[in-house]
């Protein structure tokens, strides 16, 4: 089924922007970040790295399915979806270390997020 060029994505087809950009290039930006958080490095440090995936996703775009490599436009869209995954993955990372590392200091509160144990209370 072609559709022509989008918003989103200039091949012909939808399957190949989800294939190659929100799982092939998601994935490689959650294990990015993942391996970012796991070192116990800053959020920031993540950006640089996430933006080299999307290039990374935007040249499998180039090689693969005759994508524009040069397109700032795509290269923004395959960022964004990058960015986000790999933003969610430093995240879910870290709230998994602060609550199994400091499990005295810190409960899960949800998959992104913790927050301080409340203190004890004196059993006088």
């Amino acid at each position: 089924m072609s559709m022509g060029h989008g918003i989103l994505f200039e091949e012909d087809a939808l399957g190949v922007f989800l294939l190659v950009t929100v799982a092939m290039g998601g994935w490689a930006g959650w294990m990015t970040a993942r391996a970012i958080a796991r070192g116990w490095r800053p959020y920031w440090q993540c950006l640089p790295a996430l933006l080299i995936v999307a290039a990374a996703v935007r040249f499998i775009h180039f090689a693969l399915f005759q994508g524009t490599l040069l397109s700032a436009h795509y290269y923004l869209v395959d960022a964004a979806v990058v960015l986000a995954v790999g933003s969610a993955g430093f995240r879910a990372t870290r709230a998994a270390q602060m609550t199994t590392q400091y499990r005295w200091l810190y409960e899960r509160t949800g998959p992104f997020t913790w927050r301080s144990r409340p203190a004890p209370r004196d059993a006088a």
